[in-house]
């Protein structure tokens, strides 16, 4: 972890087995105890780092999504081609959420519940930079002629990511359809086939029919 981590050592260790817990469990059948019980420290410690679960998951969020916002910001300024910067942010995308399954699995599944009344600071300003960054990348290619004027912008992260998703929840389906025997193979297959397929379809979402 850098130095300019704004969590301490134990906080960190808590944050890795609430992760663990919440991914496995789901966050309702998660208790602060649950989580004081694994990473071995009092409860009354974790009350004192974080207030509340809720909190507690907000820090996760934030522990987990801080590379990939700068990652996302720098991006839309890079001297690439529109699509070239599409591509590339797909590739971090898929990267990030395959290397971070935890946190994004929470993320994906236990905060699209509409019963779900948590409003997260450091989600919502992530959700908004990564729409600021894309929607910046988006109109440059409108300027210059190459991407379509009709795309709605808010509805590509959504592809990019239900498609991960629903390939990453089949995967002993997927696996055994495309002989992928490993793991390796298995995340090999994700970095380069699945990968390619997305930016694929998303090309084909944002570029006029020839």
């Amino acid at each position: 972890m850098s130095s300019s981590s704004p969590f301490n050592d134990k906080q960190i260790k808590i944050l890795e087995v609430a992760e663990t817990l919440f991914a496995e469990k789901g966050f309702d059948g998660t208790s602060i105890r649950n989580i004081a019980r694994e990473a071995k420290i009092n409860i009354a410690m974790v009350s004192y780092y974080f207030g509340s679960k809720e909190r507690l998951l907000e820090s996760l969020i934030i522990l987990r999504t801080k590379d990939l916002k700068f990652q996302i910001e720098n991006l839309s300024v890079e001297t690439l081609e529109p699509i070239e910067k599409i591509n590339k942010l797909i590739e971090i995308y898929i990267n990030r959420i395959n290397c971070n399954k935890g946190i994004y699995r929470i993320l994906h599944f236990e905060f699209s519940d509409a019963k779900r009344d948590l409003d997260f600071q450091a989600l919502n300003d992530l959700r908004a930079g990564n729409l600021k960054a894309l929607k910046t990348i988006i109109e440059e290619g409108q300027n210059k002629g190459v991407f379509r004027k009709d795309i709605i912008i808010p509805l590509i992260t959504p592809t990019i990511l239900g498609t991960f998703f629903h390939f990453h929840m089949n995967k002993s389906y997927f696996k055994n359809l495309l002989q992928l025997s490993t793991d390796e193979l298995y995340n090999n297959y994700v970095k380069t086939k699945l990968t390619k397929h997305i930016q694929q379809t998303i090309k084909a979402l944002l570029i006029y029919e020839s």
